[in-house]
């Protein structure tokens, strides 16, 4: 049932598919999208009942007759269409992607999201230079710190953190921002422009928050800065002052993950090579921030919705 406690259960396996690849699950991500998706309010509706879970790392246990990308025994992770909070997951081989010997399976796990958003938002749609100013809205979240790896660590960027608490603000100095500020506790466009980036503005923001602090974001920009719009954690949607789109050339704009899967493969395939690629190099560095196991799933929604989380959350099937 939607809007009520998930529930564990033993469910019949079924016969793979020629394409299709079973997965002995290790570890599947628990993003806002999963809880959203339980409560109906997602802008996927899978059929009842379904296992929830979009994202996940493990090894191969059987592959289709028609499977040639992956064997038996291969590491993995890979995006689902919610079913990966389970012991085993099926996935078609399209949707896999093998992991490197020097990344471990629970590293892996925070990759396909986090980082493929990071990557999409920062390289695809923002076209970040080294150099550049990048501020970040929900810093501490799993995105948010993708962000700031990748941005610093890939594209040389410089970041201004923007969160919530002091706490947060700490943690994504910790993880690489050169700056922060602490959204809560006054203007994030002052602080901003008269402390950390100057009266110019930022080059690039990512917003996850929505609301005021998208706005305040919109108004930090320097002359034709970019903004992505990647969610609305703060539960509000801003409508945009075209004026300001005007008078700066600023660009605003969305990205919407996985519909890459269905409208450009290619491009979304390149996010998760790459995430893989710059964690077997050791540019990035993912930060779990906190592991449950299945039986806790429940807690590990409510740690989600409470903001209690920083980093990825992650449920252990092992």
């Amino acid at each position: 049932e939607l809007k009520q406690p998930l529930a564990i259960e033993e469910v019949a396996r079924r016969p793979v598919r020629p394409h299709e690849v079973r997965v002995e699950v290790h570890f599947c991500g628990v993003n806002f999208a999963d809880i959203l998706v339980c409560r109906g309010q997602y802008q996927e509706k899978p059929p009842l009942p379904f296992t929830p879970g979009m994202e996940f790392s493990g090894t191969v246990l059987e592959t289709g007759a028609d499977v040639s990308s992956v064997k038996e025994g291969d590491r993995v992770i890979g995006v689902s269409g919610f079913n990966g909070m389970a012991e085993e997951c099926i996935a078609d081989q399209k949707t896999l992607w093998r992991v490197p010997e020097k990344v471990s399976l629970q590293e892996a796990a925070v990759l396909p999201v986090s980082y493929g958003t990071a990557i999409l938002a920062l390289e695809h749609r923002a076209h970040t230079q080294p150099r550049e100013t990048v501020l970040v809205t929900a810093a501490a979240g799993a995105t948010g710190l993708a962000v700031i790896d990748v941005a610093t660590n890939v594209l040389q960027a410089k970041v201004i953190a923007a969160a919530g608490s002091d706490d947060k603000c700490k943690l994504a100095v910790q993880r690489g921002a050169q700056g922060s500020v602490n959204y809560s506790q006054g203007s994030l466009k002052e602080a901003v422009r008269r402390r950390l980036a100057g009266s110019r503005g930022v080059d690039v923001a990512m917003d996850m928050v929505g609301g005021e602090v998208f706005l305040e974001a919109l108004r930090s920009l320097a002359w034709e800065g970019r903004i992505v719009v990647l969610g609305f954690a703060g539960g509000n949607i801003a409508s945009v002052p075209a004026n300001l789109l005007l008078l700066k050339n600023i660009s605003a704009m969305g990205l919407y993950w996985g519909r890459y899967q269905d409208q450009d493969f290619p491009v979304f395939s390149r996010s998760l090579s790459s995430a893989l690629q710059y964690c077997q190099q050791g540019r990035i560095r993912p930060y779990v921030g906190s592991v449950f196991k299945l039986e806790e799933v429940n807690d590990a929604f409510l740690h989600v919705i409470q903001r209690k989380s920083t980093g990825k959350v992650l449920l252990s099937l092992k």
